[in-house]
């Protein structure tokens, strides 16, 4: 049996990095798009850039900071309200930073913490709800290969957030196993966002963000539990870093 069309696609962190890689990628797919994130204004330059290319489709946006819990529920519903349906979620809104623990950074740790697993939760919870009361719908998740293992230094509670939220999909797929609702974890390796800063180019093994993005869409579109993005080498990865000794692991990071 063929997959459905997910015609219409919610992305959080949509206005920049992978959130905005994914939406014109499946702009040009003829997809219709719920875009948010906080910063408005480069949302509406997103928007008119992808609708001037693509005028069949609809953009609807929406100003949300994830960590405003009331507003992801708020926000997710409404657009649920404006389209009639959304066929697919993607939670992809996520902090990088993180400082050693023990440190004095506690600050840093709890935003990371806050962002990437308490508000997924909340991003999660508003989207099944929605896909529950439809009985149909793709939930995807954006971990890490970082989820794989327990890493050092500014690693620590990054990689701690994304195997939780690796957890928590995975258990909200069990949860809905018997269901027509599809529910997908994806473990992007290293793709130069914003984020990646003065690493850019310096890391091995890192890919451009078109081509990321790209491995994203496609690993998406199949709908599969788990995927890890790009396929090469990361699933070879996936492996070395779940079984090789601690010590060797600590040292690639």
């Amino acid at each position: 049996m063929s997959k459905p069309v997910r015609k219409t696609i919610l992305i959080t962190g949509a206005s920049s990095g992978l959130g905005e890689g994914m939406a014109r990628l499946f702009a040009a797919m003829g997809r219709n798009l719920a875009l948010c994130a906080r910063r408005l204004d480069r949302l509406e330059a997103l928007k008119a850039e992808l609708l001037k290319k693509h005028p069949g489709i609809r953009i609807e946006l929406r100003a949300l900071d994830v960590n405003q819990h009331d507003q992801v529920f708020a926000v997710f519903n409404d657009f649920k309200q404006t389209f009639g349906t959304i066929d697919r979620v993607i939670v992809n809104a996520g902090l990088g930073k993180g400082q050693p623990i023990g440190k004095g950074r506690f600050d840093a740790n709890l935003q990371t913490a806050q962002t990437n697993f308490i508000a997924a939760l909340a991003q999660c919870e508003a989207a099944v709800a929605i896909f529950r009361e439809q009985k149909a719908g793709h939930l995807v998740t954006i971990s890490s290969m970082s989820a794989m293992r327990g890493l050092p230094r500014n690693l620590t509670t990054y990689a701690a957030t994304k195997a939780g939220l690796a957890a928590l999909t995975e258990g909200i797929r069990a949860d809905l196993l018997k269901t027509p609702i599809k529910v997908s974890t994806i473990f992007p390796g290293y793709i130069e966002t914003e984020l990646s800063g003065k690493s850019a180019g310096k890391t091995p093994l890192m890919v451009d963000g078109e081509s990321g993005s790209r491995a994203l869409v496609a690993a998406i579109e199949r709908e599969p539990a788990k995927a890890c993005v790009p396929a090469w080498p990361w699933t070879l990865m996936g492996w070395f870093m779940r079984n090789a000794p601690l010590s060797v692991v600590a040292k690639m990071s």
